[in-house]
C-alpha cells in the first residue's frame, strides 16, 4: 500500500489481489453458509418468468453482505467487488445492474416467500443452539421511519407521520438481543398498527416454531393500544405490556386509586415518584377487555412551568388480568378502579 504525503489529500491504492475490502463479511458469510442461506432462498424464493429470475441465491446474498458493509443503494453493492472480497463471501458476487433487475422483479408474493425464508433461517439457527428454548422471552414490537428520496419508488412517495417520505416498516425483535425476529415494509402513510395484529400472529407463531418453549410476553408503546393487538396476544397466550394513550377518561380512572394504594419507588426527587395498579376495562366497557392498569407518576421538578400547572404526570401501561384472579404470596389483589365524577388539573 502506497500513500501520498500532500497536505491537500491523500490517494490510498492496493497492489495485492488478496486483500479483502470489507473482512468484517467473513463471520456472516460463514454463519450463512453453515445455515444453508443461499439453498433457502433458492427453494422458497420463485420470481416465475421475470427478467432477474436466475441465481436468486447468489443475488439475495449479494443484497444482504451489501448492506452489511453499509451499501444503502443498489449501486452500492459494487462494494463487494473490492479487492478479493467475492472470493471470502461463499457465493457469486453480481454487479450492481443485474441487482437491479433482480430487485425489480420483486412483487408482494414474492415478498411473502421473503418471509417464508426468514421464518425458516430463525428455526435453523435456533435449533443450532442460539435460540432461547424454554426461556422467557420478551418481543418489542414497533415501527421506524425509512425515508425515501424518489417520487417513483412504489409506497414510498406519500408523506409518514414524520412529514418526510418514505416507508413505515414494522419490525419485532427480542429484547436483550436485538434479535430481529420479523418485519414487514409498508407504506409511508400506514398508521401505527395497520396490520400489527396479523404481523403479532405470525410473529407468535414464528418464534413457537422456532424453539421458543417458554413464556412470550410483548412490548408496546401507546401506537399499539388496540383491541386487536391484546385479542392477538389473549388467543396465542402472549403477555403482554401496552402504554394506554392519556385522555381524560383515563384520568378520571386514575383519580379514583386511594392515596394509600400508591407505592413510592426510586427517583431522583424525594417522594417525586409512586405506583399503583387497578383493574381497567380497557376499549370500552361493552367489547372491552379487563386488564391490570398500572400507573407511575411522578412530582415535576419543582420550580418548572409543568410544576405551575399539575401535581404529576403520569404515565400508564395494560398488561394481562390473570395476576387480579388470585392472592399472591398472602397479598389481596389490587382494588377495581371505581367511576365517579371526578375534577381534573391540565396534565
Amino acid at each position: 500500500m502506497r500513500s501520498s504525503h500532500s497536505l491537500d489529500g491523500i490517494a490510498v491504492t492496493f497492489d495485492d489481489e488478496r486483500l479483502v475490502g470489507n473482512a468484517g463479511l467473513i463471520a456472516p458469510a460463514t454463519l450463512a453458509q453453515h445455515l444453508g442461506l443461499r439453498e433457502l432462498f433458492d427453494e422458497h424464493v420463485d420470481l416465475g418468468d421475470a427478467p432477474g429470475r436466475a441465481n436468486v441465491g447468489d443475488k439475495a446474498l449479494t443484497v444482504v453482505h451489501a448492506v452489511l458493509a453499509g451499501a444503502d443503494s443498489i449501486d452500492d453493492c459494487g462494494v463487494l467487488r473490492a479487492g478479493a472480497s467475492s472470493a471470502v463471501l461463499g457465493h457469486g458476487v453480481l454487479a450492481p445492474s443485474t441487482i437491479g433487475t433482480f430487485l425489480r422483479s420483486f412483487t408482494w408474493g414474492h415478498a411473502r416467500q421473503l418471509d417464508k425464508v426468514a421464518g425458516e433461517l430463525l428455526v435453523r439457527a435456533w435449533t443450532t443452539g442460539a435460540g432461547p428454548g424454554a426461556e422467557a422471552v420478551t418481543i418489542d414490537v414497533d415501527s421506524s421511519i425509512c425515508e425515501t428520496y424518489g417520487l417513483q419508488k412504489q409506497g414510498g412517495a406519500r408523506f409518514t407521520y414524520t412529514h418526510v417520505r418514505g416507508y413505515h416498516p414494522l419490525f419485532a425483535t427480542v429484547a436483550g438481543t436485538c434479535d430481529v425476529i420479523h418485519a414487514r415494509l409498508r407504506g409511508g402513510n400506514a398508521h401505527t398498527a395497520r396490520g400489527a395484529p396479523g404481523f403479532l400472529v405470525e410473529t407468535f407463531a414464528r418464534l413457537r416454531a422456532a424453539g421458543a418453549t417458554g413464556p412470550l410476553s410483548l412490548r408496546g408503546d401507546s401506537g399499539f393500544y388496540s383491541k386487536k393487538v391484546v385479542d392477538a396476544c389473549v388467543t396465542a397466550d402472549v403477555r403482554f405490556s401496552i402504554t394506554v394513550k392519556l385522555s381524560k377518561g383515563l384520568h378520571a380512572v386514575i383519580s379514583t386509586i386511594d392515596e394509600a394504594d400508591w407505592t413510592p419507588i426510586p427517583y431522583f426527587l424525594d417522594d417525586g415518584a409512586d405506583v399503583a395498579e387497578c383493574a381497567y376495562r380497557a376499549f370500552g366497557k361493552k367489547n372491552g377487555v379487563t386488564c391490570r392498569l398500572i400507573v407511575r407518576r411522578t412530582r415535576p421538578t419543582p420550580g418548572s412551568q409543568l410544576a405551575l400547572l399539575v401535581d404529576y404526570s403520569y404515565h400508564a401501561f395494560i398488561v394481562r388480568h390473570e395476576a387480579l384472579l388470585a392472592r399472591v404470596g398472602g397479598r389481596s389483589p389490587p382494588p377495581v378502579c371505581r367511576s365517579r365524577p371526578v375534577k381534573l388539573r391540565a396534565a
